[in-house]
């Protein structure tokens, strides 16, 4: 799991791409895709984090006197 810390959001969007087609293989016996399901688990997790996280800094801006303000954006139309 320290590993998948170090992962970028592109690694780990790469290793649950894979598991994925390993799953939807079919052949994979039960055990092993139960392991293969958690750390897809892992893996998901962890790009929901890194987006949550870009999502955060994104709604946020810097005014031109250099203060930080929240951002957000109406979704109305």
């Amino acid at each position: 799991m320290a590993d998948e810390k170090k992962l970028s959001f592109e690694q780990a969007m790469d290793q649950l791409e894979t598991i994925v087609e390993k799953l939807e293989e079919g052949d994979v016996p039960l055990e092993e895709a139960i392991s293969f399901y958690k750390e897809g688990m892992e893996l998901s997790k962890l790009c929901h984090d890194k987006l949550k996280n870009v999502e955060d800094q994104l709604a946020q801006i810097i005014t031109e006197d250099g203060r930080t303000e929240g951002f957000s954006i109406n979704e109305e139309e």
